[in-house]
């Protein structure tokens, strides 16, 4: 993200042939689509995480969240991306909870509804050990069952909360994101730099999910590949 998207692209193209783009900053798709079709990449997306709160309790803001995701889902279509990562929207009192449940409700709703009209396949994100956020345990999964929408696993949030292992047993993520952590902090590292199992992520993962090292920089990013080479089975 300290870069812009084409030279981010260059860097990485020579490693792998999927990039994940972070619609936010200097990689937003609103603002620098075009440079997607410059590259031999498959893609997925990451939908905005700084202003985007699908729980949202207002219903201005949460309809304003749906309005951007389902323009971006038309530029993910564009570029071809396969999958969109949304967070599960968060509150910021308890005294909004259930208010903010429902308001998630809706937004689920409205996401299945933009989803049949698109190519991209959405995907929600599992999220760590802050307490503002939804989905941090299996069972939401059955939520998302309900609307047709696919499961992004954030292995490292996954550990954090540690329930890596029943969502690894659940075997329902289209989407994975790799990254590593001690089960104290969400520190994303490297893969095989904290205390996860990679051995046994890689081999419980289904076969057609897609991919994703997420580290905090492009060394241990390298790392992560040259780990994961060895815990693969």
């Amino acid at each position: 993200m300290n870069r812009p998207l084409d030279e981010a692209f260059d860097l990485i193209a020579g490693r792998t042939g999927l990039a994940e783009i972070l619609s936010d900053g200097p990689h937003c798709l609103f603002r620098f689509e075009e440079i997607c079709h410059s590259f031999n990449l498959r893609y997925t997306v990451h939908a905005p995480v700084a202003d985007i709160n699908i729980a949202s309790d207002n219903e201005h803001l949460r309809r304003a969240a749906i309005t951007v995701l389902g323009d971006l889902a038309g530029a993910c279509d564009r570029i071809g991306a396969e999958r969109m990562v949304v967070h599960p929207g968060h509150v910021w009192g308890e005294e909004v909870r259930s208010a903010a449940g429902r308001a998630l409700n809706r937004s689920l709703g409205d996401l299945a509804a933009i989803q049949r009209d698109v190519n991209v396949r959405f995907t929600i994100e599992n999220m760590g050990a802050w307490e503002i956020c939804f989905f941090r345990e299996p069972g939401f999964l059955d939520r998302l069952d309900g609307f047709n929408l696919g499961f992004a696993l954030d292995v490292g949030h996954a550990h954090v909360n540690g329930n890596l292992e029943a969502f690894l047993e659940r075997g329902r993520a289209i989407h994975v994101h790799l990254h590593d952590n001690c089960g104290i902090r969400d520190d994303h590292l490297a893969c095989g730099d904290g205390s996860i199992d990679f051995r046994r992520v890689m081999a419980a993962l289904p076969p057609g999910a897609t991919k994703v090292v997420e580290p905090t920089s492009f060394q241990q990013y390298e790392r992560s590949l040259e780990n994961l080479g060895r815990f693969s089975p």
